[in-house]
This record gives structure tokens, C-alpha cells and sequence, in this order.
């Protein structure tokens, strides 16, 4: 009642999918809930909630649980809901600020694939987001000499273990070699789990050239 705003005479009774979730939303949380109703369970399947006045769209992480009663026949699903909205907000912002900052910013996942690729990144090398997002880094975009030590950087953010002030060359999409000094951050979710690395990177191709 309290996140929805609906109470409970507002929503006994009614169908749950066609009532009250929102269109494209209403296949897959009817699948959630077929599948539990087979007793297949489902955890952290997020979707969309409107509240009571159309006025805010709630973020919902749900468990579909099967629900049976003393004779362990199905008789129904329970879902237990957390509200993620503040949290997917924070994200958003946090995206927001990750691609309009003045410094290449990438991320990637546990198993080295691009998640992140900001609009500095794209200046650096080249390479738009459509061109990296789901490649691993290291295999498709590390030169060969380098491969090695930028993928034990990496193994040691996912391990915990950051790294400041790396360097390493990076190929643009136009064959160019760019010079870049890195900090590697490990990437958290909010129940402190790794989930991957964030680079941070600075541009140095001058600063080299010059000292050479």
C-alpha cells in the first residue's frame, strides 16, 4: 500500500497482469508467474509498477515464489518485491555523469566484456559505443604485447585488488596508437558483490611523444 498507493479493496480480486502492469511490461511478468504457477520459481526479475495516480513509475525487484498448500498441490504464486527505484535513479544519474566526464571511461563485466563506454572514450579511440559494447576489451581492442598485463590488471580489480596509474596502448579505429594511463577500479552492486571493473583513463600519447 505504502509504495503502490493502492489499497487493498483496490486491488482484491483483479488481475494482477492486466490491471495494474504496464503494457510492455504484461508478457514477461506473465511468464514470471505461468512459470511459478508450474513451480518454477524466479528471483530478481525487475519491472516497472505505476502507482495509484499514474504518477510515478516504481521500479520493482521481484522473487516469484511458488505458493502450495498441505497436500503440496500449487495453488497460487507469492511475489516479494523490493522497491529499487531510488537505486535505478542513482544509476541513471551515474551514467549520466560517467559519459559526459572529461576523461575516457570504460567498464566491464566479470568476464571482460564492455558495459561502459562514455563519449570521451568514443573522442579517444574512435570507436563507438555500438562498436565495443558486448566484445571483451582485451582480446579485440588490447595490442598483443600488452594483452597479458592488462588483463592481470583487470583480474586483480575483480579480485578487489585496484590499480592506479597503469599504461598501456590502445589502437584506435582509424589504426593510431593512443597512450593511456589507467585507474582500475572494482565495480560493486549494492550488496558489495563484484560485478566488474571501471577504468578511468587519461589521454598521455602527447606527454609520451614530448619525453621521447
Amino acid at each position: 500500500i505504502r509504495v503502490t498507493g493502492f489499497d487493498t479493496n483496490d486491488v482484491m480480486g483483479k488481475n494482477l497482469v492486466d490491471d495494474f502492469i504496464t503494457t510492455e511490461f504484461k508478457k514477461p511478468v506473465r511468464n514470471v508467474l505461468k512459470k511459478a504457477l508450474l513451480g518454477e520459481e524466479t528471483a530478481n526479475f525487475e519491472f516497472p509498477l505505476m502507482n495509484k495516480g499514474a504518477t510515478r513509475l516504481i521500479n520493482i525487484l521481484l522473487n516469484a515464489t511458488t505458493r502450495r498448500d498441505i497436500s503440496n498441490e500449487i495453488v497460487g504464486v507469492v511475489g516479494i518485491g523490493q522497491d529499487i527505484t531510488a537505486r535505478i535513479n542513482q544509476e541513471q544519474e551515474y551514467a549520466k555523469l560517467i559519459d559526459s566526464a572529461n576523461a575516457p571511461i570504460f567498464g566491464i563485466d566479470v568476464n571482460g566484456n564492455v558495459n561502459v563506454w562514455n563519449q570521451c572514450a568514443i573522442r579517444v579511440t574512435g570507436f563507438d559505443a555500438k562498436d565495443v559494447m558486448g566484445k571483451n576489451l582485451v582480446r579485440d581492442f588490447i595490442t598483443a604485447d600488452f594483452k597479458a598485463s592488462v588483463q592481470e590488471v583487470f583480474d586483480k580489480a575483480l579480485g578487489g585488488e585496484e590499480t592506479a596509474n597503469y599504461e598501456f596502448p590502445v589502437l584506435t579505429k582509424g589504426g593510431a596508437r593512443v597512450d593511456v594511463l589507467l585507474n582500475a577500479t572494482t565495480r560493486r552492486d549494492e550488496t558489495n558483490r563484484v560485478i566488474g571493473v571501471v577504468g578511468i583513463g587519461q589521454d598521455i600519447t602527447a606527454r609520451i611523444n614530448q619525453e621521447q
